[in-house]
């Protein structure tokens, strides 16, 4: 296989019959290469696949000529039985459709048996969001403790031990990860980066002079986001007295980096945003939270729908409207709380 894999799924796979494993392992590719997805979202697909045909085997299919709309409906039944929740459900039921569409394409299926493929609605749930002064006061809580040493403080309340990669050794290595992490939090709130996106960004993709970031999003597509004053104040100061700190050889031309000096992760920078989020007192919060709350607060503050699209790099319009109900909702609760005949 092509990408890396649970233990689970992994013996799945090998076990599968060599022209439905053969097809796996090609569908994964096409992913990969052609489509040019993220390592997650190829996993994702491939582990719905590979259980698919695990259980399309089961039912005496041994090519992806075999598999048709009974299998794939009973393969959800089974599901079902067993408990996956209709978001799962929804999630499996569109890996086939799409799994289904390819094998078409490649003439390994006659037909194109997924395009039929019913799957239940998942409940499409209103993002949390915080208040304009909750996300204020998160991006502005990585400040130098007042005493103590590294070992003993860490970030404000603790929150610096986000996991035992990003410790911080000395003060001055405190200092600059203080200073990293309120150039992380500005970031994923004055831009409304996904996390990965905010970690993959070089030094070259920061322009100061513009206040812009050159951003690649899922399938690779490059987009242009703006920030404010804060935000460059915050990439300002790492720039120039946190990140020299930490650098090391192996930083090459990332921008936010771990306190060894490698690329800042994805996991740890949503560990260091829930651990400023716990210390300020504020309801959990990850760096999807920060994006949801960006996006709302832009359209509280009238940004047009498809100019907050454009931030936020939404192939599709509507998923951008939920927003709009997030709003909504806000205002209902206000209107509820204040107005006389409410």
């Amino acid at each position: 296989m092509t990408r890396r894999s649970d233990g689970g799924t992994r013996a799945v796979h090998q076990a599968l019959p060599p022209a439905l494993r053969d097809a796996v392992d090609e569908f994964a590719d096409h992913l990969a290469r052609v489509r040019n997805r993220s390592a997650h979202t190829v996993r994702a697909y491939v582990t719905d696949v590979v259980s698919l045909l695990d259980h399309a085997a089961r039912a005496g299919c041994a090519e992806v000529a075999d598999v048709d709309l009974a299998v794939l409906r009973s393969w959800l039944a089974r599901l079902r039985t067993a408990g996956a929740a209709r978001s799962s459900l929804a999630r499996r039921a569109a890996s086939a459709r799409v799994f289904s569409a390819w094998a078409h394409r490649r003439g390994l299926l006659p037909t194109d048996v997924g395009a039929t493929l019913a799957s239940p609605r998942a409940p499409r749930e209103l993002p949390g969001v915080l208040r304009a002064d909750q996300a204020a006061a998160l991006v502005e809580a990585p400040i130098r403790p007042a005493s103590g040493t590294p070992e003993t403080t860490g970030h404000p309340a603790g929150a610096a031990r986000t996991d035992e990669g990003d410790q911080p050794g000395t003060a001055a290595d405190l200092d600059a990860v203080l200073l990293r992490d309120r150039a992380l939090l500005e970031l994923l709130y004055g831009t409304g980066v996904r996390v990965s996106e905010a970690c993959g960004l070089d030094l070259a993709d920061v322009d100061p002079a513009r206040r812009v970031v050159r951003v690649f999003g899922k399938g690779g597509r490059e987009r242009t986001v703006p920030y404010g004053v804060p935000a460059q104040r915050a990439l300002d100061d790492w720039i120039r007295h946190g990140r020299p700190v930490l650098a090391t050889p192996r930083s090459g031309d990332a921008l936010l980096l771990g306190a060894r000096g490698g690329r800042l992760n994805p996991t740890t920078a949503r560990r260091i945003v829930g651990g400023y989020a716990d210390a300020a007192g504020l309801p959990r919060t990850s760096p999807h939270g920060l994006r949801h709350s960006a996006a709302t607060h832009l359209l509280e503050g009238g940004a047009d729908l498809r100019a907050v699209q454009e931030l936020l790099g939404h192939s599709s319009l509507a998923s951008t409207q939920i927003y709009t109900h997030v709003s909504v909702d806000r205002l209902r609760a206000a209107y509820r709380q204040a107005h006389p005949r409410a």
